[in-house]
């Protein structure tokens, strides 16, 4: 694969530098920086259809005469690899024709030609024989599909890699392709999956063309914190040594993780306020952000009401270091939306829990399938009669 250890994917990178550039809260001086770095990475990787976008969108300045230039050498390598291509078919073997066409996919990828790359991406499979190079195939079309958040062709492209596991494949590429899933199941909010997919590859984690390991870290704590319960979530996350060993490096994280499972709930606002900025401006992140902030919510209260039959407003608050208004806001939005468990004593100032039975909703459930069950076999009976 391209991506070496330790090092990001530059498309990816150039994504990421793309998303920051469109953002709102990014100040404009960065702006100024990163309009620079993208024009720069744009021109040294002669990415014309990609440019010519950007300027339409007035993301950058229009220059004709770099379009031209970067045109004339998309021209020139693509004779010459077209030219590489007719001779390995004519005077080499097969996996020299095929390493051509591999080479042509990646030009396609390289400028950002995605219809074109995808195409020549399906030629190089015809030509490959082996496992595991179709399932470098299939991890380039992911990368590609990050590169353009096309969630249908990522979905495709992960179904495509688990049949090509059933036919062999090594331990390597299913741990990685473990990461490239929890990353599409995290960019479409389904947290519980990828949260058990970022954790599997914890210890053997090699995808540093997706993101370095401290982002891997990050995702992997925001994730599992409103997936798993508590005590999954010292064995997994708050006690792992792999997490504890990168988690100081990231602004807040630890702060965040260990107040909620200490219970020091000022502390951890303290903290999530501090990682609200890293969330906005992560591209996978922040289309998710309202969501992710009711729900972390959602599991704090949760909490820290499990803890009492009932408790009064102003012990909540002061608890949490918010006023009585803020709680009894907070909490009517969450008690009217079925996420919380308790009602509100507005007169005594009193919040009252009223956890749900898990065995006598078990058997409310039983009852009621059991009813359905019985009033379909009568109907049943009444057409065998006749």
């Amino acid at each position: 694969m391209e991506g070496q250890e330790g090092k990001q994917e530059a498309h990816l990178a150039l994504a990421h530098k793309l998303f920051l550039l469109t953002h709102a809260d990014v100040d404009d001086i960065d702006k100024v920086r990163l309009r620079e770095e993208v024009s720069a990475s744009i021109a040294s990787n002669d990415m014309a259809s990609l440019y010519e976008s950007l300027v339409s969108a007035s993301a950058l300045e229009a220059d004709a005469a770099a379009l031209e230039a970067m045109r004339g050498r998309i021209g020139e390598e693509l004779k010459k690899l077209d030219d590489k291509i007719a001779d390995a078919e004519e005077n080499l073997g097969e996996s020299e024709v095929r390493e051509a066409h591999l080479a042509k996919s990646l030009f396609y990828i390289r400028i950002g030609d995605k219809e074109k790359a995808l195409e020549q991406l399906k030629v190089t499979e015809g030509k490959t024989v082996a496992v595991g190079q179709k399932m470098d195939l299939v991890f380039y079309t992911l990368q590609l599909g990050f590169f353009y958040m096309d969630f249908d062709l990522i979905s495709k492209s992960i179904d495509k890699a688990k049949n090509l596991f059933e036919e062999g494949g090594d331990w390597e590429r299913k741990n990685r392709l473990k990461v490239y899933e929890g990353l599409y199941c995290m960019s479409t909010r389904n947290f519980k999956k990828a949260a058990s997919l970022f954790l599997d590859s914890i210890s053997t984690f090699t995808t540093y063309e997706l993101f370095p390991y401290d982002t891997f870290i990050f995702y992997t704590v925001l994730t599992s914190i409103i997936s798993l319960d508590r005590v999954s979530l010292k064995q997994k996350v708050v006690d792992a040594p792999e997490i504890l060993a990168v988690i100081g490096k990231i602004p807040h994280l630890s702060d965040f993780m260990n107040c909620l499972y200490g219970c020091q709930y000022k502390l951890f606002f303290a903290a999530f306020s501090g990682l609200t900025t890293q969330i906005k401006l992560d591209r996978y992140l922040q289309p998710h952000f309202r969501y992710y902030m009711r729900e972390i919510r959602t599991v704090v209260y949760s909490q820290f009401l499990e803890s009492y039959k009932s408790v009064t407003m102003e012990a909540m608050a002061t608890a949490f270091g918010v006023t009585v208004e803020f709680i009894d806001l907070e909490l009517s939005r969450f008690i009217a939306a079925g996420k919380l468990h308790c009602k509100i004593d507005k007169v005594a100032g009193v919040l009252e829990t009223n956890r749900p039975d898990a065995k006598n909703a078990l058997y409310q459930a039983t009852i009621k399938q059991g009813d359905f069950l019985l009033n379909r076999i009568q109907k049943l009976s009444r057409v065998i009669d006749l």
